[in-house]
């Protein structure tokens, strides 16, 4: 694949905002009932720590899982690229949401016990992807747990209406993971208790190699 310029990288970041942007109502009217708790348990039952944890919902959306992380005992912070889905989470969760371009990330270096990206990295282009999930790894805290959800595909990447995805396949999220310093700890299709065929999601959970 043609390697992406940064222009051209910002255009992918900006258009996929604009189309969240302009549809965070019915976005969050259409989201707000899902449950995720299959995938919540997954990230808290593998990380070490004593509770209560310090998560980052990374891509947090309206705030739904914040507020789920936050009424479990934990302390959540959120990170979005959405201007409107920051300010609707920071208003529902009440929790600290940090507005930042998922391709030009500063995260703090070891804070988090957990990282829970649920329907969000698929958006970050392969070529940026290895650098991406470093700088996740360099935010977790020594063997801190990364929980990621993604629509899983044939290795193909590009546009879906207005917005950018890449699609995985098990075996090339696997590679992209354990080259960024990820361990496997367990994967899964969603939702469950249907075939194969229809479930389109898969969910991955990663320890970070200290």
């Amino acid at each position: 694949m043609t390697k992406l310029r940064p222009q051209k990288l910002d255009e992918i970041a900006g258009r996929t905002l604009d189309h969240y942007n302009e549809h965070a109502e019915s976005f969050w009217h259409g989201t707000r009932d899902h449950d995720v708790r299959q995938n919540i348990d997954a990230l808290l039952r593998h990380i070490e720590n004593e509770p209560p944890h310090t998560i980052l919902d990374f891509g947090c959306g309206p705030g739904r899982d914040l507020k789920t992380f936050t009424d479990l005992g934990h302390v959540a912070i959120g990170v979005e690229g959405a201007k409107r889905f920051v300010e609707m989470a920071r208003t529902y969760s009440g929790c600290e949401v940090w507005q930042q371009d998922f391709l030009k990330l500063d995260l703090p270096s070891r804070r988090f016990d957990g990282i829970f990206a649920n329907a969000a990295l698929f958006h970050i282009p392969g070529q940026e992807l290895p650098r991406v999930l470093h700088e996740l790894h360099a935010a977790l805290k020594p063997l801190g747990v990364l929980f990621s959800s993604n629509p899983r595909g044939t290795n193909k990447e590009g546009w879906n209406q207005e917005r950018y995805g890449a699609y995985w396949d098990l075996e090339t999220w696997r590679s992209h993971l354990s080259h960024a310093g990820f361990v496997e700890l367990e994967h899964y299709y969603r939702p469950p208790g249907v075939p194969r065929e229809q479930q389109p999601w898969l969910a991955t959970v990663w320890r970070a190699s200290s």
